[in-house]
């Protein structure tokens, strides 16, 4: 009934189109059901409903094949096939062979063109009922493998007994297997291009397994329903509003899963609640996303999928946003991963200008794809849509070839960069797209690596749309500032200066560096030169400072707690244990005047939103500079970088009347010497470019906030 080929290419899992010769297929003797079965003694057709015997299938030239002819049977016959196995046992299968293709012809022509904007409902594994037959659909993109297999439990991992139907259209993948369920681990066995057999993971997998000494698995789950987005998180996520992120480094000492729970909702119970007190706006988390596996599958660190909704709601109900890490720019060079995922390049790019993380053992994603960027922008939309999370920050590394200097890319280099490479835009503004149109309300952050001023240009401007670039300038140039030795502090001053008259270019984050801390290095409070007293000074100066100047706010966890070890701990926060709580009261105050005082954040981006009154007192180190809000309120910042007072400094005011200190960094409730000022009436004598001043005293390393009285 087959030919001595197809067997033994069935045989051999080396046959490319199985279901042209297993299954039922009509001839004009009757209807021919071929199933390969190994480890099976006897196999007969049973009719589906009344379980009446059809035909004895027969063992095809000693192999594994078994067929027979089902005379007089319907075009469309239910059946199921009843196995005697070799140990003697005996099961009923529904024979995956029968069941229709399962992909439409419109989610074909939108793989294939590159804009399905849920890739993740037709792709993966999706337990569903088919013809009234309970089982899992499997779809997985690979255009250039000569054989797919599902294996599992459910098949005792024999890449035979389950090959894959090919849709040439797309380059698809598919098969319907009855009986598998949500919690079965499987992967895919696939023939590739070059020849070789190897089991990859499902780049749809929602979940995955460790198996010991054995390749991880990925495990049938079931996709969530779309997640509301929550009353009030739309406005909260506006570029006009304040936004002060707490970022949490999971990878640096997440709570495993285990006896105690799991980590997301160890973290709902204690950093939720913390940094809520705090009063801060957002948590950043940061972690390395396993994409050898894939982007879909949460960290291991955090538990499952549910558990990690669990925490996104519990923030949200603690008035927190949640923004995650995003990696679309490199995965790793693990070969049960994406890596050579069809026995070719498939996902990454194989010219190696931009590929600089090969030698780290990671890949860079190939952009100028349209099916791997629709593959990335779909999973944006996941996290986006499935988990209510408010954000994403994207994380470019790998994508976008590194400036000469290491550093990550900002304003004319950044543009150099993506001119050179226009496939990151390409993909920067289809994702830009996707969000704002299927989720709006979701912000995406452009992070350190990526372009600045391309990647948030916005959607009107013909930009992809992504808000808040890192201002890695400003990070930089002011823990220089702050570790230099106070006589050498006159020679970085214009850094600053300019520093400060660039940042509202964008609504950019200013952000200290979790990954300096992560690499080895000890914290900024410790990189701070002087006693214990002045880099306390130092580190209240740094945060008042950072939280004056115009931009989004990011502080990593640990920062706050003065903490002098470099590995943040997530456990219960305990006031005993930490060095100086001082600087929570200061961060609570901080955080609760930067979102009362409009001035500090509604006009970020805005050239009118920030103007220099002193930028020239080299010798001092004294910078001052005027907030205004929307509606023209103000706030003025005045900042001492030297470690001696200067009473009676005077200062040019934008509006005549009384002035109000509302906040000093030097008050004895944060630890420091409490110089503190008195109201402050101007006199009709100009300064700094103003009409009118005002006497006061600047307290050493502080920063000091004032705002007109009455």
């Amino acid at each position: 009934m087959l030919s001595d080929g197809e067997i033994q290419a069935l045989m051999r899992a080396e046959h490319g189109d199985a279901f042209a010769v297993l299954g039922p297929h009509r001839f004009p003797e009757g209807l021919r059901v071929a199933a390969l079965l190994p480890g099976a003694r006897q196999v007969a057709v049973l009719h589906a409903a009344s379980g009446d015997p059809l035909a004895v299938l027969q063992r095809q030239g000693g192999s594994d094949v078994f067929a027979a002819l089902v005379p007089a049977a319907p075009a469309q016959l239910g059946y199921v096939l009843h196995v005697v196995w070799d140990d003697g046992h005996a099961s009923r299968l529904h024979d995956p062979y029968r069941f229709e293709p399962l992909l439409s012809d419109l989610d074909l022509w939108l793989l294939a063109e590159g804009t399905h904007c849920r890739p993740f409902e037709v792709l993966g594994a999706h337990p569903r009922v088919l013809d009234g037959v309970a089982g899992t659909a499997f779809a997985v993109w690979a255009p250039h493998a000569r054989r797919v297999s599902v294996v599992g439990d459910f098949n005792n991992w024999d890449g035979r007994r389950h090959l894959l139907r090919r849709r040439p259209e797309c380059g698809v993948w598919e098969m319907f297997v009855p009986h598998v369920q949500a919690g079965d681990a499987y992967l895919y066995e696939m023939l590739g291009a070059d020849g070789r057999v190897h089991c990859k993971a499902d780049p749809y997998g929602f979940a995955t397994r460790a198996r010991p000494g054995k390749t991880p698995a990925s495990v049938v789950s079931l996709l969530a329903a779309p997640v509301p987005m929550a009353p009030g998180r739309a406005a909260a996520n506006r570029p006009d509003a304040p936004l002060s992120l707490c970022e949490v480094p999971l990878d640096a000492g997440c709570p495993q899963a285990g006896a105690d729970g799991p980590g997301a909702r160890t973290l709902a119970d204690t950093l939720v609640p913390h940094a809520a007190a705090l009063g801060f706006t957002h948590l950043v988390l940061t972690m390395a996303h396993d994409a050898a596996v894939g982007l879909y599958a949460p960290p291991a660190c955090l538990g499952t999928a549910e558990d990690l909704r669990a925490f996104v709601q519990a923030a949200h109900a603690a008035g927190l946003g949640v923004v995650l890490d995003w990696w679309p720019g490199r995965f790793p060079a693990d070969v049960h991963g994406l890596a050579r995922f069809d026995g070719t390049a498939l996902y990454e790019r194989t010219d190696p200008h931009p590929d600089v993380h090969l030698a780290q053992g990671t890949h860079a994603f190939d952009w100028r794809r349209p099916e791997v960027r629709n593959h990335l922008a779909g999973n944006a939309l996941y996290w986006l849509e499935r988990f209510g999370i408010d954000g994403l920050r994207v994380l470019g590394e790998g994508a976008v070839p590194p400036t000469e200097d290491g550093l990550p890319h900002g304003g004319s280099q950044g543009d150099h960069a993506a001119h050179g490479e226009p496939h990151v835009l390409d993909f920067l503004r289809q994702l830009g797209e996707r969000v704002a149109v299927e989720r709006p309300g979701a912000v995406l952050f452009a992070g350190p690596s990526l372009p600045a001023s391309p990647a948030t240009r916005q959607a009107a401007e013909g930009g992809p749309g992504l808000y808040h670039p890192w201002n890695a300038a400003w990070t930089r140039d002011t823990l220089a500032l702050l570790q230099a030795e106070p006589a050498q502090r006159g020679e970085l001053h214009w850094r600053i200066v300019a520093g400060l008259s660039e940042a509202h270019a964008g609504r950019a984050v200013l952000a200290l560096p979790h990954e300096a801390v992560a690499r080895g290095r000890s914290a900024p409070i410790d990189r701070l030169p002087g006693s214990e007293a002045q880099p306390l000074a130092g580190l209240r100066l740094l945060l008042g400072w950072q939280w004056a100047c115009p931009g989004k706010k990011l502080l990593p966890l640990g920062e706050e707690w003065a903490r002098h070890d470099s590995a943040p701990d997530l456990d219960r926060p305990n006031p005993e244990r930490l060095s100086d709580p001082a600087i929570q009261r200061l961060l609570r105050d901080l955080n609760r005047l930067y979102r009362h005082f409009p001035a500090l954040f509604e006009q970020d981006g805005a050239p009118h939103g920030v103007e220099w009154l002193v930028a020239d007192d080299t010798e001092q180190s004294v910078f001052a500079f005027a907030r205004r809000a929307a509606d023209g309120a103000l706030l003025l910042a005045v900042a001492n970088f030297q470690p001696v007072a200067r009473p009676d400094y005077r200062l040019g005011v934008p509006r005549p009347g009384a002035w109000r200190e509302v906040l000093s960094t030097d008050s004895e409730l944060y630890g420091g010497s409490g110089l503190a000022n008195a109201l402050s009436n101007t006199v009709p004598e100009p300064l700094h470019g103003q009409a009118q001043q005002i006497a006061i005293t600047v307290p050493p390393l502080a920063v000091s906030w004032w705002v007109p009285h009455g």
